[in-house]
């Protein structure tokens, strides 16, 4: 990696390393992350990362809960893509039940996936240019996600924490031009990813605050266990959707995209060539979209019908026992991960049988990837944090939970 040489190197003036608090500057770690650096002149020599702060005990408060239950609170993990969040869990407890997913589910399930990828992205692409003093794409990234929350409310009937997916498929069905809407959408963006890319992809002034700054080899990469684009800005080419295809992504053609250096640059160019291999994805499922049910008609474990329980004093018993005690899944233990944009996010779910989970251990990728940052900062100059820290691309609910 490229180290940037020190500030008063064979001056002969005696110097002391000071100690500073760095920050806030990413827009997710206003309040919730320490970041110590200590300096030589501009240049860090060491850096700590204090986290915690936004500890909410999510994994024992899911020990508490009737398992449809926790299904909000994984809204407030990755705020950001709260449906990805939503996904893994719901296909861990699937995993656990044996339950299937009707197809009509499993196909709105990668289409919302998709435009959460997307909407992540443009978060991190935005804030990450604004930090470094690119305002206009900012500008242009947030046009664009404010696109995706005007469909993820029409589907949803919400634009954040949208606690759409059911354990056994959807809340709802897609509203009535819904998918023309997605499909127009999916159509514009890849133009207007070329409108930022050519406001920053050969920009000097970008190229020397990311090229070279924050490299991270494959071998630790590999040794930190991070995931997603940090992972393949690296040169390996992990995706969870080819590696270990879920819902319908076997059957779909996508790239892809990997780095060769493993800088901040290469983030920032993998990221942009996800969003256009989620478009792909998006129009290619939304060309076979099937029709039927929405949620699975398991009665063991799915609720009933809303006009059966106005109509039947059994459907009216067991929507009650349903909602005041849940289902009884079997005995066992299961883990399930899905490729969300920052990473591989898990569920680690273990049943005694009973209507509470005995054990929820959530894998964030935005924590794991966030143990290179102390080693990546030393050797450059304060003012490559921002940058480093952006490309990591952390949501500190997901950080701490």
């Amino acid at each position: 990696m490229k180290k940037r040489g020190p500030f008063r190197e064979n001056t002969g003036i005696p110097t002391e390393v000071i100690e500073l608090n760095m920050g806030p500057q990413h827009p997710s770690t206003h309040g919730v992350f320490r970041l110590i650096l200590h300096l030589d002149g501009e240049v860090i020599v060491k850096a700590e990362a204090k986290i915690g702060y936004l500890h909410r005990g999510t994994e024992k408060i899911a020990e508490n809960l009737p398992y449809f239950k926790i299904i909000p609170y994984t809204d407030r993990l990755d705020y950001i893509s709260p449906l990805t969040t939503n996904l893994a869990y719901c296909m861990a407890v699937e995993r656990l039940i044996g339950l299937e997913v009707p197809e009509r589910a499993q196909a709105l399930r990668v289409i919302l996936s998709e435009l959460s990828r997307i909407s992540s992205h443009l978060v991190w692409l935005g804030s990450n240019a604004s930090d470094t003093g690119a305002t206009t794409v900012f500008l242009y990234a947030f046009r664009e996600r404010e696109k995706i929350y005007d469909l993820l409310e029409m589907i949803t009937g919400q634009r954040m924490n949208n606690a759409f997916l059911r354990i056994g498929g959807l809340m709802a069905d897609a509203p009535e031009g819904w998918t023309d809407a997605v499909r127009k959408f999916v159509k514009e963006l890849p133009s207007h990813i070329r409108d930022m890319e050519g406001l920053l992809t050969e920009n000097p002034i970008w190229l020397k605050r990311t090229r070279d700054i924050g490299v991270l080899s494959k071998e630790d990469a590999i040794n930190f266990g991070v995931t997603g684009p940090v992972l393949r800005a690296s040169g390996i080419p992990r995706d969870l959707r080819k590696d270990e295809p879920y819902l319908f992504y076997a059957d779909l053609d996508f790239d892809i995209p990997i780095g060769e250096r493993g800088d901040v640059y290469d983030r920032y160019i993998v990221r942009m060539e996800e969003m256009r291999q989620s478009c792909r994805i998006i129009e290619q499922m939304l060309d076979r979209l099937p029709e039927g049910d929405i949620l699975s008609s398991d009665l063991k474990y799915i609720p009933p019908q809303k006009d059966r329980v106005y109509s039947s004093i059994e459907e009216m018993i067991h929507h009650f026992k349903y909602f005041t005690e849940g289902f009884y899944p079997p005995k066992g233990e299961v883990y399930q991960g899905v490729e969300g944009p920052k990473g591989e996010i898990g569920f680690y779910i273990v049943s005694d049988g009973s209507p509470k989970p005995v054990r929820v251990r959530i894998r964030p990728p935005s924590f794991i990837n966030l143990q290179v940052i102390e080693s990546l900062l030393p050797g450059h100059f304060v003012a490559d944090v921002v940058a480093i820290i952006g490309s990591l691309d952390p949501v500190f609910g997901e950080v701490d939970r």
